[in-house]
């Protein structure tokens, strides 16, 4: 009986002295050191690279991996070997360290697993009693156990004490497990008293990880796998963490001798929590030094909003605002902390309520198939427990324990709930707190905890009559709460509005879809899903990704497809652009990724000011109540700095700037008012545009003085310059606009004067006439390229006198843009057989008092206008039609 003994000491030691050897290199990495710091960290946990083992020896790696149950206690005990020779107790930076004479040290592991990298969905039992590495999401995790290791018992007649250890399939790798059953008599029948105090126990845990929602197959449900930790580990994770585990899958046995069946579990050697670094690596796009170089460039381009946004689902003909808005939610505003305990939360929330076949659950699908964290749901389907937390019972210790939910599963990440409408009340209350506060507090059989939920909701809904009514109010057809609707940043209105032109497009583009067969597929093959299990574990795994990406740079756009990318050609067209850009989905996440976790802007002196004027105006538009899509509250001064600042991301910029805020007001009104224009009282908006103008005209003078010549935009609501305020100068902004829209050799050269933006400074009533009486002059020298009148040949404008333009102020082009919005949904100009000109000037003026009545010339310059940005149709024989 000695020789087998002496057999396998000798093969323990073998193995003892291969680690030894290996932990004494130096190359690549120097083990030696790292024992020393685990040491003066008080830790007992050393992470090896498997790599580093397999160039070393491949014996002792491919034993490692298939064997784990013979290799491991021979790398544990060299670890302890090599802890004791390192550990001096006279030496102050140990004196935290614990004796390792009385500690137990363990190895782990990270690097490439090759074929052990395994999901909960393709694991088999060909990996029993192998090591494996795992990946996947916690869902369950148990309370923290002791369990008995080494049980010492005291016997009084004797005055002797006694020793007992135990082990099973989860604290040791000896094949006979002893049974849990503390002795209660010595061999000589003496009775044993229990001293707890000598024993030694083992902290235990039991998680269970699910698979990836992103990667279970359509229609099947997600696999799960028990996981045990111990010792250090237990704690590491939390319901809704991403991890990547590595560990020995093992089977316990089914509980009773006459069973065939038996219990597996997977236990853990090392944990790797992928949420530390944004959501995790599996969700996590490497970015290469050419991609920095591309998002670079790709945010100096003026229009990178918009091509940002149109590259966002571009089969959906239109909806661009809502395609915008969703762009602003996955890059999010900044998240903050305060002192005294309050979150801010910088995740924007999206609510869709609209008629049936608007695409709104295809917009929730490409956020689904977009983002990097994304979990979806249905408000028929969940329950309110379901989407937050669930107390549940544990079957093997009978104890409560805490379930995550979705939204608690979606940390960092975007939920996506269809059919909003249908969710019952009481399970909508429960996601009050997740849409502000961001946590999901449990108190509930015992258990008082709060869980983090840091996520973005979008979620779409039906009107409460199944189809909108344009003539209720907006509240009595979304029919939500307003303590909901509030938690919302954007609430946009959805109609599925009759228009023949607009029908005829939207259906020609559904027949090319359906005719499209992707490359390399038959007619009706299903498309076939590829694996995206990476084959590294820990920090490795990005050098690896990176490394392979490095050698195949990936394009920056796609090449449009009329059949795929409709909805930007309609763009487009809107817009005057002739060739379509349309970015990849790659390269979309890694902006996205880049922008979101590398830019944090602050908000601005300028910025803020204008923010709260936004705030203000809406606040104190008492006739525009009955019109908006929800209330307006403080939180909607929340909304205006988030879009602002993720607007800002989308620029690459480092502070939230006037033009942010001024894109997230656009993006409010566009949600409130349903695109109706401008609903700011007149006599606001109006100093509201000589504020603008003044901002526009600092900002312009700062980035740009001497290139006078600059692409600058018109005025927001017309292609015409306005006369500046009594006793203005002409600005250099003014001169640009007139040289854009007009002849500019015409002007006179200003003086040294006129180089610095206008300023109003305190003037008697004579200088003030004079200087308007100049400035009267120097505009009847302007000469303004006019568009072509509807109904009136090019000649017979020419011949008109001067002062007789058709010409239209921006605060009388909002007000005419709002009446014929409101007409273009009134039944009588719904009509196939269209209307005219006469009947809709008519309608329009019955609309204003006598004092402020459009004339002539007001009346075709607004028209024109309509027609430019296609809301009207106007067929050869002047008839009209309105465009939806």
């Amino acid at each position: 009986m000695e020789e087998p003994i002496d057999a396998i000491d000798a093969v323990f030691g073998d193995r003892m002295r291969r680690f030894h050897e290996f932990l004494a290199e130096e190359e690549p990495t120097d083990y030696k050191e790292l024992i020393r710091e685990m040491l003066m960290k008080n830790e007992n946990r050393l992470c090896v690279s498997i790599d580093e083992i397999r160039e070393f020896d491949k014996g002792l790696w491919s034993g490692l991996l298939n064997e784990p149950s013979e290799y491991l206690p021979a790398f544990d005990r060299t670890l302890k070997d090599q802890a004791g020779s390192h550990f001096d107790p006279l030496n102050p930076a140990f004196r935290e360290t614990d004796d390792p004479e009385f500690q137990v040290y363990h190895v782990a592991f990270k690097g490439a697993f090759g074929s052990h990298s395994v999901s909960p969905r393709t694991i088999r039992s060909t990996h029993l009693s192998k090591m494996i590495s795992v990946e996947g999401i916690v869902t369950r995790a148990s309370l923290v156990r002791p369990k008995i290791l080494r049980s010492v018992h005291y016997a009084e007649s004797t005055g002797r004490f006694h020793a007992r250890d135990f082990n099973d399939q989860t604290t040791s790798f000896n094949p006979i497990s002893t049974p849990p059953v503390y002795p209660t008599e010595d061999a000589e029948g003496n009775k044993l008293t229990t001293e707890y105090g000598y024993s030694i126990y083992k902290d235990h845990q039991t998680i269970t990880v699910q698979e990836m929602p992103e990667r279970a197959p359509a229609g099947q449900l997600p696999r799960s796998l028990e996981v045990v930790l111990g010792d250090d580990l237990v704690d590491s994770v939390k319901p809704g963490d991403r991890v990547q585990i590595v560990g020995v899958y093992r089977s316990l046995g089914g509980g009773a001798n006459t069973s065939s069946s038996f219990f597996t579990v997977l236990v853990a050697n090392s944990v790797y929590p992928l949420h530390a670094r944004s959501t995790g690596v599996s969700a996590r796009e490497t970015i290469t030094d050419s991609d920095i170089r591309n998002i670079n460039s790709l945010s100096k381009n003026k229009d990178v909003f918009t091509i940002m946004a149109q590259s966002l689902a571009p089969s959906i003909y239109g909806h661009e605002y809502i395609k915008k808005a969703v762009l602003l939610m996955m890059l999010g505003g900044v998240e903050k902390n305060l002192e005294n305990g309050s979150h801010l939360r910088g995740d924007i929330n999206i609510l869709m309520v609209g008629d049936p076949s608007t695409a709104k659950s295809q917009m929730l699908r490409f956020v689904l198939n977009t983002a990097s964290l994304a979990i979806a749901t249905t408000g028929k389907g969940s329950s309110g427990v379901g989407l937050t937390a669930a107390v549940t019972h544990d079957k093997e210790t009978g104890e409560r324990r805490l379930e995550a939910g979705a939204m608690v599963l979606a940390d960092r990440g975007i939920v996506c709930i269809d059919e909003f409408d249908k969710m019952s009340d009481v399970d909508r209350v429960a996601i009050h707190e997740v849409m502000e506060q961001q946590t999901v507090t449990i108190a509930k059989a015992g258990i008082h905890t709060s869980l983090n939920a840091r996520c973005s909701v979008i979620a779409a809904a039906n009107p409460l009559y199944g189809q909108y009514d344009v003539h209720r109010d907006p509240h009595h057809n979304i029919g939500l709460p307003d303590s909901l609707l509030s938690r919302f940043d954007l609430l946009f209105i959805v109609t599925d509005d009759v228009n023949s032109p607009r029908d005829r497009s939207i259906s020609e583009h559904i027949l090319r879809t359906h005719r499209y067969v992707p490359t390399g597929y038959a007619e009706g093959e299903p498309i076939r899903e590829t694996s995206t299990i990476s084959l590294a574990v820990g920090n490795e795994r990005l050098e690896k990704d990176a490394a392979e990406e490095e050698e195949e740079e990936q394009p920056m756009y796609q090449k449009y497809n009329p059949v795929l990318h409709a909805g930007v050609a309609a763009a487009q067209r809107t817009r005057g652009a002739k060739k379509p850009k349309i970015l990849t989905i790659p390269f979309l996440r890694k902006y996205i990724q880049y922008a979101k976790s590398r830019i944090e802007p602050v908000l601005t002196q300028g910025a803020a000011d204008h923010v709260v004027k936004i705030y203000t105006n809406l606040r104190n538009g008492q006739d525009t109540k009955s019109k908006r899509t929800a209330p307006i509250t403080a939180r909607t001064l929340e909304t205006l700095i988030r879009l602002a600042t993720a607007h800002a991301k989308v620029r690459l910029s480092k502070s939230v700037e006037v033009r942010d805020t001024k894109v997230a007001e656009e993006m409010l009104y566009s949600a409130l008012f349903r695109n109706i224009g401008d609903q700011r009282p007149a006599k606001q908006a109006k100093v509201d545009k000589e504020v603008e103008d003044s901002d526009e005209d600092s900002e312009e003078n700062s980035d740009d003085d001497e290139d006078i010549e600059a692409d600058v935009r018109l005025d927001d609501d017309g292609d015409h310059l306005t006369a500046p305020p009594t006793g203005g100068r002409i600005t250099r902004s003014q001169t640009r606009r007139v040289r854009q829209a007009g002849d500019s050799s015409q002007l006179q050269e200003p003086s040294q004067h006129e180089e610095a933006d206008y300023e109003p400074v305190p003037q008697d009533e004579t200088q003030e006439s004079q200087e308007t009486q100049q400035t009267q002059e120097r505009m009847e020298q302007l000469t303004i390229q006019e568009p072509e009148i509807i109904g009136v040949p090019l000649s017979e404008q020419r011949t008109r006198p001067r002062g007789h333009e058709n010409t239209i102020s921006p605060d009388r082009l909002r007000t005419f843009n709002r009446i014929v919005s409101e007409l273009l949904r009134d039944e009588q100009f719904q009509q196939d057989t269209g209307f005219t000109k006469e009947s809709l000037f008519e309608a329009v003026n019955k609309k204003l008092p006598n004092e402020d009545l459009f004339s002539q010339q007001e009346f075709e310059a607004g028209v024109q206008k309509i027609v430019e940005n296609g809301n009207i149709f106007v067929t050869d024989d002047g008839m009209m039609y309105g465009i939806h």
